[in-house]
């Protein structure tokens, strides 16, 4: 049985490689998971390698609204479940060495997330009589006095 704390590490992760699927950083967060359930065993790193890659296609597949977000709900709970079991099966020595790999992946995800945003700069830019539409989180600064 899992601590707590553990779990907590396998649903960051599992949700790391959702996050992950689409971006750039995708490449290495692919190779790092599949390093982590390898354990050093080339073979078990590409079944893990094609497993991720298949993951990759579901969510791309999925229609968007509902349907997405329950293929992603979907794949954090199969990708959470994988993780905790792997936990599981350890000795407490090499789940920390784990955790850590694991934490690590869930960074590199979280700090790709947020490369993914867009900025759009209009500090040279003039308007009149203008309106700006977006969705989100958005800061508009009005330099008139310039």
């Amino acid at each position: 049985m899992l601590v707590e704390g553990l779990i907590a590490v396998a649903a960051a992760g599992g949700t790391a490689v959702v996050q992950a699927a689409g971006t750039d950083a995708w490449n290495g967060i692919r190779e790092g998971f599949a390093r982590l359930f390898g354990r050093g065993e080339p073979g078990r790193e590409r079944a893990e390698l094609e497993r991720l890659d298949q993951t990759r296609s579901v969510l791309e597949a999925a229609d968007d609204g509902e349907d997405a977000q329950r293929v992603q709900i979907a794949q954090v709970a199969r990708w959470q479940t994988r993780l905790e079991t792997l936990l599981e099966e350890l000795p407490a020595a090499e789940q920390q060495l784990v955790v850590a790999e694991l934490q690590s992946l869930v960074a590199q995800a979280e700090a790709a997330k947020l490369v993914e945003t867009v900025h759009n700069d209009f500090s040279q830019a003039s308007f009149t009589n203008s309106q700006v539409l977006g969705s989100g989180t958005m800061t508009v600064t009005n330099n008139y006095d310039k």
